[in-house]
């Protein structure tokens, strides 16, 4: 695996090794990269990578401007396989690995995180969610994490990205979010969402 383009482009990465990790293949990142920096949310942005395996989305983010990367995995060798990604990439004063369940690490809400002293954008909000679960993963379990998501943690103008397998149904949106775009690449879609402000009281 290899970033693809900004600040490390080229540079390789490791993935955890076995069944329980599915990296995102070169192309769908290409692709998915390519339509984030057509949003412009990339550019100083706070950066959620939930699920991260090997970090490979985040330490993306991070090589393409983004100012701070939390990436979340409760998975021991895909922490500590990220974990050594930031380091030999040498971005571990923007980037930070947390070895946690995903729902749990929302719930605990960003205050914690926010009170780190880190000068963030856009309120102490994160303008980037990055959700690559294992194609296991129920369905309610995967509208729980949006809905933990969509309560406190969304700058006004964020973009949430949820890759699934082709085979998997639109992820359940929990009010507060709504799908603007829908792009398939083979075996993989990726769902975009952002937040509904026709939701507000």
């Amino acid at each position: 695996m290899r970033i693809i383009a900004g600040a490390h482009g080229g540079r390789r990465i490791e993935a955890p090794r076995g069944a329980d990790t599915r990296p995102t293949s070169d192309r769908v990142r290409e692709a998915l990269f390519a339509a984030l920096e057509h949003e412009g949310v990339l550019r100083d942005a706070w950066v959620l990578d939930l699920f991260a395996g090997s970090g490979a989305l985040g330490l993306e983010a991070a090589s393409r401007g983004a100012r701070r990367v939390d990436c979340v995995d409760q998975a021991a060798p895909a922490a500590r396989v990220a974990q050594q990604n930031v380091r030999a990439l040498g971005v571990g004063g923007a980037v930070s690995v947390h070895r946690r369940g995903v729902q749990a690490f929302l719930e605990a809400g960003r205050a914690p995180l926010v009170g780190e002293g880190t000068d963030l954008p856009d309120g102490g909000r994160v303008v980037l969610a990055l959700l690559d679960p294992p194609y296991p993963l129920g369905e309610e379990e995967l509208a729980g994490v949006l809905r933990a998501l969509a309560e406190d943690w969304l700058a006004p103008a964020a973009v949430v990205v949820v890759e699934r397998s082709s085979r998997s149904p639109e992820p359940t949106w929990p009010a507060g979010l709504r799908r603007f775009r829908r792009r398939d690449h083979g075996e993989t879609t990726l769902w975009f969402a952002e937040p509904d402000d026709t939701m507000e009281a």
